[in-house]
């Protein structure tokens, strides 16, 4: 095959539904239940009865539709919905089994729970050590925590890919306070934490909430509620780097677990938070 067939040949067009012989509705966002067709390969065997998010509906030069898939149950679900390799899985229309509303997380908010931070830097870590500390088992459906360290472009494009309705981004921020403080803000989602309504820089490893927001704005449209949880650091490390959170950082991980807890209980009732607030 020469260059321009190989292009069609992979060449296929995005759609934002489909409509099956019954007239039930595929559409991205939506959550099916995978019943691939008997003698298919191990792999969709394996899968079989899971329930997923459509993460893209393309459409070949053919008139063939490919239904890409993130199993929920995936740990590297965030890698599949920035359309990463090995995360995603495309099916047929026929092999998905769109699951009814009482099944769906829709009746509840989707919450990205996002950890930031180096831990090479001190109590630039402190997100990460969050991330870590929660409990997922603890947390309602629909909420995703994810270790994204200073993975400034997959936090961009999580935060723009439509799967999530609000987002808490876990820092170390300085604040003016006592080391140790926890604060959670509230960010403009037009002018990101800083007040700036200026397009971050491209850098993948410039990481914290005020650039990721800025950057991110320009992809697409961000979740109706974005909430920053902050703790005042005592040190991020210097020029040398230091590993680990300092001993007053370190005890403050668990009230942040707590005040993140609530935070998603409050999402989760249908509250929208506005206001900044200071946790000591």
């Amino acid at each position: 095959m020469n260059e321009l067939e190989w292009r069609l040949l992979e060449d296929k067009a995005p759609l934002e539904s489909i409509r099956l012989a019954d007239q039930t509705e595929l559409r991205t966002g939506g959550r099916v239940r995978l019943r691939p067709r008997p003698g298919g390969d191990v792999m969709d065997l394996a899968l079989d009865g899971k329930t997923a998010v459509i993460e893209s509906l393309e459409q070949d030069y053919e008139g063939s539709v490919h239904v890409s898939v993130v199993v929920d149950d995936d740990p590297g679900s965030d890698i599949g919905h920035m359309r990463q390799p090995g995360h995603r899985f495309f099916f047929r229309s026929e092999e998905l089994e769109p699951l009814p509303e009482c099944e769906s997380f829709a009746a509840s908010p989707r919450i990205l729970v996002a950890g930031i931070g180096n831990v090479f830097f001190g109590d630039d870590g402190f997100g990460v050590e969050v991330a870590a500390s929660l409990d997922a088992s603890r947390l309602p459906a629909g909420v995703h925590v994810v270790d994204f360290g200073i993975r400034s472009y997959d936090l961009a494009y999580a935060l723009t890919s439509g799967r999530y309705d609000a987002a808490i981004l876990v820092d170390a921020g300085t604040r003016g306070g006592v080391p140790g403080d926890i604060y959670v803000v509230s960010p403009s989602l037009s002018e990101a934490v800083d007040g700036s309504s200026e397009p971050a820089p491209a850098n993948a490893h410039a990481m914290n909430p005020d650039t990721v927001l800025r950057m991110a704005r320009t992809f697409g449209p961000l979740p109706s509620q974005i909430l920053v949880v902050a703790c005042e650091p005592e040190t991020l490390g210097g020029e040398e780097g230091q590993l680990g959170l300092s001993e007053i950082v370190d005890a403050a991980v668990d009230r942040a677990v707590s005040v993140v807890g609530s935070l998603v209980t409050r999402i989760s009732n249908g509250e929208q938070i506005k206001e900044a607030t200071e946790c000591n």
